[in-house]
Formats: structure tokens, C-alpha cells, sequence
């Protein structure tokens, strides 16, 4: 089963956690600051999921979460918090959090979006993918163009590993909504509009003529390599 990170500084909330989700099979690690865990991360041990707190002492979970992403990991990262502001959701999300969940939660809410997380996740995209003068290197989080880096937001690189994974099909702005911001943010569809507009900008040869990020009239889009 897969092995998850709890970073969660108040013992009682951790230790329920760490318990529920042994009884289910998990491998468990706990960390009680943002410090330890970015420690434990960068210490060797492979994790598959990351559940991390965002009120923490020091290095809040918002900090960790930028800071797990800038150093390439690709670890799936689901927060937990108090906060139920939908701009806090979504900044988390821009960050590179791929889930979000609001305390109080059931163990079986968490439990199915582990269970989410993890069977999304464990749909990879290739290591290196090309499509016209562009280059994903999926394992470093990094896009290059004629070998220059270009500097794609955490969202917008959700939404490209979407459509590479999905090459040649057709997604709803739905399908889009959920691979990107998951399902409990409420965003109009323009949101997914607004962001393929600047994945055409920056990979796109003619932005204005696209080639590989495709609008499907009355369906969605389409992403052509």
C-alpha cells in the first residue's frame, strides 16, 4: 500500500489520523512542524502522498507546499485546514497542492479523496514529452522551448499533464475544472478558458492559430501532438 506523510502539529488530530489510516492498509510517517517535514522528504524516503496541515508552527503548510514544488517533487500533496475561504483553496491549488479538504472532515470523506489523489497520480505521464518545439520533462516539473525554460504556473502545469495524458481526447471544461482545481472549488468555466489561453501563449508556435490545444465547439478541448 501507499506510504503517506501526516504533517499535523496537534498529536491528538495526528495520532487519529496515523490510526484510521493504518487500519486501512497505509504506510504511515509523522511530521510535527513544516521544517521536519520538508526534512523528511528531502532525507531519502519515498513517499506517495503527502497530508498536510496548513496551520503549522514555523513554516506554515502553504510554505511547505511551495517549497516541495520548487525543489521538482511531484509527490501528490492534499491539505487540511480550518480555513473555508474559497481564495485559500485556490491559492493552495496554484501552489501545487492537488486536493483540498476542509476540517471538520469524515474519516470516509478523507479516505475517498486519498483514494482519488492516489488513483490520479498513479496515472503518469511520460518522463519527457514533445509536441512541436516544446519539451515537458514531467520529473523535474519543468517546460523548455528551443531549450529556454518557460515558467508555467502549478495550475497551468496541472492542466497540461491533463491534456497529455488525455492526448487526442476530448475533455469538458469540467473534466478540466477537477484534474486542476478538484472538485470542491466553484469556478465559471472561463477560469479553464482564461488558462488555456496562456498555455497557447507560451507553447503554442501561433497562439492565435493553435496546433496542439484544440477548442471543440460545444464540447471542451482537445490536445493534438
Amino acid at each position: 500500500m501507499a506510504h503517506i506523510l501526516i504533517v499535523e502539529d496537534e498529536p491528538g488530530i495526528a495520532f487519529a489520523l496515523e490510526a484510521d489510516l493504518t487500519s486501512e492498509g497505509y504506510t504511515v510517517s509523522v511530521a510535527g512542524t513544516g521544517d521536519e517535514a520538508l526534512r523528511m522528504t528531502r532525507g531519502g524516503e519515498s513517499y506517495d502522498l503527502v497530508l498536510l496541515d496548513v496551520m503549522l508552527p514555523g513554516k506554515d503548510g502553504f510554505e511547505v507546499c511551495r517549497e516541495l514544488r520548487r525543489s521538482g517533487a511531484r509527490t501528490p500533496i492534499l491539505m487540511l485546514t480550518a480555513k473555508a475561504h474559497e481564495a485559500e483553496k485556490v491559492m493552495a491549488l496554484e501552489l501545487g497542492a492537488d486536493d483540498y479538504i476542509t476540517k471538520p472532515f469524515s474519516p470516509r470523506e478523507l479516505r475517498a479523496r486519498i483514494k482519488a489523489v492516489l488513483r490520479r497520480s498513479s496515472v503518469d505521464a511520460p518522463d519527457v514529452f514533445t509536441f512541436g518545439d516544446a519539451e515537458v520533462d514531467f520529473a523535474r516539473c519543468e517546460v523548455r522551448r528551443g531549450g529556454r525554460a518557460v515558467e508555467l504556473s502549478a495550475l497551468e502545469f496541472k492542466l497540461l499533464t491533463a491534456f497529455v495524458k488525455s492526448r487526442g481526447r476530448v475533455l469538458t471544461r469540467e473534466q478540466l475544472l477537477d484534474a486542476a482545481w478538484g472538485r470542491d472549488v466553484s469556478l465559471n468555466d472561463r477560469v479553464v478558458d482564461n488558462h488555456i489561453v496562456g498555455l497557447r501563449r507560451k507553447l503554442e508556435v501561433d497562439p492565435a492559430r493553435p496546433r496542439h490545444f484544440l477548442n471543440i465547439r460545444g464540447m471542451g478541448y482537445r490536445f493534438d501532438a
